[in-house]
């Protein structure tokens, strides 16, 4: 994850970036102003140029400051407000994607810049010369305070937009698909499409070369607590390859660890000198919250977290529950039908440099699975939803061991309903449901095979 990226994610990036704009928009405009005065607007434009003198356009610049930074509370409150709603209603994690939505922080941007705008041109408003004397010359920025009149313009027509989007993004459905859309992009960029799987041969030595290194590799501890936010591939390849080493990683992005935690194991251990464990160090990233950048099981807890609370006593709404299941059965059906990457870096030579496996897909689609079995079995059109999940993945399944994995879940699904003490015609219904979900993962294999 790279700086910009970690910046971009936070709600002070763009309006900061906004405000930097309007400070060198406005001394632009209060130079040319200076410097060419009548001469920068033709005679047919003058029209268009309002010249209201010295008081008026204080008056014009002290309103639109004032008026802008008062929209800007107002929207800040609103959002804070929403974000208290959200994260009490679907869950705390939520918060950063509202954090992160480029709405928000261009509103904000807008309202705070044009109120830093007009406040630098009111500035440029004054005497030259002496104050006292009648004939004393006022030098009025007309270019700059019109500018601010239509900056005004553009603070009306974002507020409309701040009120669509923000009734938009508190809506189920859009929180969801922002959830499913960061699931997919993490997939496609640890799943190729076009990944090969490692040779039989290249996994034997692969194994044998981890044994040796979890026997006798020096290890790396992390320098504090918190989330593997990101690991930095290239910079520990580079490591690797520059002090002629085999680095196996025991964390993943999205593990936590504590500050003793063995992340990195070095082989040859004689070679793991200070400057190796502070690369290897920096190109792990450790954060006090997790991001989806590169954890795809982040994401997926996400939509479960949302499903779950729908399913509580005092939500008690299955429709936000299956609109989560939906979401999650687009992600992680592209995810099994990927291959999986192969573990094992090599560098130009063929040696083998990072060993760093990724997260299972059986574990992220288990943790779904019980997280509905635990929580949902009372509720027939959930589990309904859930082995309408279970379905469409193991459309997508391409190893034979993925669709038995996925039966099993079916049976536990069945079991976990028939001993909820429903009634019987809700039980048959799900019996039936059960055993045609069955059928389409047997029909699957057969089809892969």
């Amino acid at each position: 994850m790279t700086l910009v990226q970690r910046l971009s994610e936070r709600f002070w990036f763009i309006p900061a970036l906004m405000c930097a704009a309007a400070f060198v928009l406005a001394e632009t405009f209060i130079a040319l102003d200076r410097r060419l005065g009548d001469l920068l607007v033709p005679g047919w434009a003058s029209v268009f140029l309002y010249r209201v003198g010295e008081s008026g356009s204080r008056d014009i610049l002290g309103a639109i400051a004032s008026s802008s930074l008062a929209v800007a509370g107002t929207t800040f409150s609103i959002t804070m407000a929403v974000l208290a709603l959200t994260s009490s209603t679907y869950g705390p994690r939520l918060v950063r994607n509202f954090m992160a939505d480029r709405g928000n922080q261009a509103v904000l941007g807008v309202f705070v810049s044009t109120f830093l705008y007009s406040l630098i041109t009111l500035r440029s408003i004054r005497v030259l010369g002496d104050p006292g004397n009648q004939d004393a010359e006022v030098f009025v920025p007309h270019l700059a305070v019109n500018a601010a009149v239509i900056l005004a313009v553009v603070n009306v027509a974002v507020l409309i937009y701040f009120i669509h989007h923000i009734s938009d993004s508190i809506q189920v459905s859009t929180l969801a698909s922002a959830v499913r859309s960061d699931l997919l992009r993490v997939i496609d960029r640890l799943y190729p499409d076009d990944v090969g799987r490692a040779q039989p041969a290249h996994e034997e030595h692969t194994t044998a070369a981890l044994a040796i290194v979890e026997a006798h590799g020096a290890p790396v501890t992390a320098e504090r607590c918190g989330y593997i936010q990101s690991i930095r591939d290239e910079e520990l390849m580079d490591a690797a390859r520059r002090y002629d080493v085999l680095l196996a990683l025991q964390v993943r992005p999205g593990e936590y660890v504590l500050d003793n935690t063995v992340t990195v194991l070095i082989h040859p251990p004689d070679r793991a000198d200070d400057r190796l464990i502070r690369s290897i160090r920096s190109a792990t990233q450790i954060a006090d919250a997790r991001s989806p950048h590169q954890d795809p099981e982040f994401a997926v807890q996400q939509l479960t977290e949302m499903a779950v609370r729908a399913l509580s006593p005092g939500t008690n709404d299955p429709y936000t529950a299956i609109n989560a299941l939906n979401d999650l059965s687009a992600g992680l059906a592209r995810l099994v039908a990927r291959t999986p990457p192969s573990p094992a870096r090599l560098d130009k030579n063929g040696s083998l440099r990072v060993h760093a496996p990724a997260v299972d897909a059986r574990h992220l689609i288990g943790a779904v699975i019980d997280s509905m079995r635990w929580y949902a079995a009372s509720s027939p059109q959930v589990m309904h939803a859930t082995l309408d999940v279970l379905e469409r993945v193991g459309d997508h399944a391409a190893t034979a061991d993925l669709r038995a994995d996925l039966v099993r879940h079916v049976d536990l699904l069945e079991a976990a309903f028939t001993n909820a003490g429903l009634q019987h015609h809700d039980v048959t219904e799900l019996t039936r449901h059960a055993a045609s979900v069955r059928r389409s993962l047997f029909r699957a294999g057969s089809s892969h095979a």
